[in-house]
């Protein structure tokens, strides 16, 4: 019988698509906020939160997400949603045209 994936495997398989690529850096290991995070140019763009997949987007996608019921809004355990911020609940087949977009939000 196949083991199901966990959010760190997909979360793995969407850092392997990026690993290489121009100005990304991809997760180190280590603890704490942003370890398990991509970045582009030092800025998080995407990363895997108490196993979440995590994307920043434009506030009005991140709006449009919510009211799809696509994700909810993150907060950072600090009570105050954060508005470019995405906890995605959709399935982890979405994750990397999210992070794709997530990208190509970063680098404006």
């Amino acid at each position: 019988m196949a083991t199901k994936k966990t959010a760190r495997d997909h979360f793995a398989d969407v850092v392997a698509r990026f690993e290489g690529k121009r100005g990304i850096a991809v997760p180190s290991g280590g603890s704490g906020f942003g370890k398990a995070a991509l970045r582009v140019d030092g800025k998080i763009f995407a990363m895997l939160v108490r196993d979440e997949f995590v994307v920043k987007l434009p506030q009005e996608r991140v709006a449009e997400m919510i009211a799809a019921r696509k994700g909810r809004a993150f907060d950072a355990n600090k009570g105050t949603p954060m508005k470019e911020w995405l906890v995605v609940a959709t399935a982890p087949k979405t994750w990397r045209g999210l992070a794709d977009e997530a990208l190509a939000f970063a680098r404006r």
